[in-house]
């Protein structure tokens, strides 16, 4: 088993019901932004940290990004054809493309500027002391981000919930090694199943993104993402 991650899974199963009719006929990830697709957005960041193995899940529209993907030899297809299996679901479904030990994950709804999120999180991954290390950032930093935070960061890097107190975003990047995953009962679930019992062991750790993220869930985050990539691309 590696200590190290090496893969990455990039989340692209779901509907997309936020973006209205922006996604009656095309899934969200082939949304453009900037003329270029939110799922090649994040494939950008995946090759800037020089990953070579990466999975993509399936299901809504998926012929079409299956298409899109085409010609691209690393990167493979985990289907979910009867349901989406949510983030923890769908990172278990996908485990044996992607190997064993920690693997990075990806939202493919979200565009960056500044340091590469995958390089920053191996930076600062830590096996020995690590199950899950969590990108993050205060909401004042980012765009198209509801809500007053999820995480606390302590002094020494171990995050632990917010709840509903003011704290930092998650930013849909992290390295987790899915330890005990594969004791969850249900099909379909959330990784925050995971989330909180490593929190509860204090094996949950976060680090800090020092440039910018805008959250493409929504219509209106097109016009804010585009305008922060011309505001960075600017200075």
């Amino acid at each position: 088993m590696r200590n190290k991650p090496d893969a990455v899974m990039l989340f692209a199963a779901g509907f997309g019901t936020r973006m209205g009719e922006l996604t009656a006929n095309q899934p969200k990830p082939l949304i453009k932004v900037a003329g270029k697709a939110l799922l090649d957005h994040a494939l950008d960041q995946v090759s800037g940290a020089g990953l070579t193995k990466a999975v993509v899940n399936l299901h809504y529209k998926g012929d079409q990004i299956a298409t899109h993907l085409q010609g691209n030899p690393n990167i493979a297809q985990s289907w979910e054809r009867k349901q989406i299996l949510e983030t923890g679901g769908g990172l278990r479904a996908a485990l044996p493309i992607l190997g064993a030990g920690p693997v990075f994950t990806l939202n493919t709804d979200a565009v960056w500027t500044g340091a590469n999120p995958l390089m920053t999180l191996r930076n600062q991954w830590d096996s020995s002391r690590m199950d899950a290390l969590l990108l993050l950032a205060p909401p004042s930093q980012i765009k198209g981000f509801r809500g007053t935070g999820d995480f606390i960061l302590a002094p020494d890097g171990r995050i632990s919930r917010a709840n509903g107190a003011p704290g930092l975003a998650y930013l849909g990047a992290q390295i987790l090694l899915p330890k005990g995953i594969e004791t969850i009962a249900d099909q379909s679930f959330s990784l925050n199943i995971l989330w909180d019992q490593m929190i509860a062991n204090g094996r949950a750790y976060g680090v800090l993104h020092t440039g910018g993220w805008c959250d493409v869930g929504r219509p209106q985050g097109i016009e804010e993402a585009e305008d922060m990539l011309e505001a960075a691309n600017a200075v």
